[in-house]
């Protein structure tokens, strides 16, 4: 495991604090939960744009088409 020094505004470090208490985390776990998730987001977008370009427009819109119009059942609905 790695030792990371953090700076964190005063403001950004009392909320965090703050938040692990409701949380039952700690302030590393709570860091390493941030990291984690913004890094699944970065890498979730490039995986999308990477199968994007290899995509073909022209045979999702003919496998689309085969999906039936019709409205969402009852449980679905708002």
């Amino acid at each position: 495991m790695s030792t990371l020094s953090l700076r964190l505004p005063d403001s950004l470090h009392e909320e965090v604090k703050s938040l692990v208490k409701t949380d039952g985390t700690s302030i590393n776990q709570f860091i390493a939960s941030a990291v984690a998730e913004k890094m699944s987001a970065l890498l979730t977008e490039k995986y999308l744009e990477k199968r994007a370009k290899v995509g073909n427009t022209k045979e999702f819109l003919e496998a689309m088409s085969k999906i039936p119009d019709v409205g969402p059942v009852k449980q679905d609905k708002l």
